[in-house]
């Protein structure tokens, strides 16, 4: 299926790895320009075919920059997609007690500010391009207490987040939609010294064992972890044109495991 985005530009953060990493390939299958921003600029990513930019969104002006750098390059924008995030910051499965206020920053910082600030300095250019933002959210935001408190209280944020977005910004012609995965097969439930590690010792179950169990103890029907490429396709739909009438909703990827209508 044509997406209808050739020779249209986009923006994708949290772009070396994961879902971030797939949405560039998608992205770019679909014949966009593609400006790809990480702390660290990957092997895997520059074999993209996408323009890396190397950022800290955690910064205050790291969004702005890379929205100005993209613009830069291609002359405009018409898609954005916050991507960036992450809960494997140390000390996250540890419980609300043992929490920092220097940990909550951080993952409020990644998770929540880095899509507002990136929002806020590509609003302008989708606004004249009649354009599209997709943010990746969490199933998580939907049931906090299944994952680290401080990760899934940004993403709660990060989705209502959206909404209000769509709803300001809709009858201008931009449409902001977020996807929310379960536990999807990338470096924050299978790496070493991940959150996913840190859980499963918590637990006392070894790694393995942990991943093994995940798909069943989340819910997820499928009895399998969500595939990075999987939420890309959505993605990638979301931005397109032939999701026109398609806005402010938060779209679950996660085999099923959220069972509230």
């Amino acid at each position: 299926m044509d997406m209808q985005l050739t020779g249209k530009t986009a923006v994708v953060t949290g772009a070396s790895r994961g879902i971030g990493l797939a949405t560039v390939s998608a992205l770019i299958g679909e014949g966009m320009r593609v400006v790809a921003a990480a702390r660290t600029i990957t092997p895997e990513l520059k074999e993209t075919g996408a323009v890396p930019v190397a950022v800290d969104l955690s910064t205050p002006d790291g969004p702005s920059r890379l929205i100005e750098h993209a613009v830069a390059e291609f002359g405009g924008l018409d898609v954005l997609v916050n991507n960036v995030g992450g809960g494997d910051t140390p000390g996250q499965a540890s419980g609300f007690l043992s929490l920092t206020d220097r940990q909550w920053s951080e993952m409020v910082e990644l998770n929540f500010l880095a899509a507002v600030r990136a929002s806020r300095a590509a609003m302008p250019h989708l606004v004249e391009r009649r354009g599209a933002i997709v943010t990746v959210s969490s199933n998580g935001a939907r049931i906090p207490q299944s994952g680290p408190i401080a990760y899934t209280t940004a993403k709660a944020a990060l989705t209502a987040f959206g909404k209000a977005l769509a709803e300001e910004f809709g009858p201008q012609g931009v449409r902001v939609n977020t996807v929310s995965p379960g536990p999807v097969r990338t470096a924050l439930w299978e790496g070493p010294g991940s959150y996913g590690a840190e859980l499963a010792s918590s637990m006392g179950l070894s790694h393995e064992d942990l991943l093994a169990g995940l798909p069943a103890g989340a819910g997820m029907l499928t009895g399998r972890l969500v595939e990075p490429e999987e939420v890309a396709t959505l993605i990638t739909y979301l931005a397109s044109p032939l999701a026109a009438s398609i806005t402010g909703a938060d779209h679950l990827v996660d085999a099923g495991s959220v069972k509230t209508v």
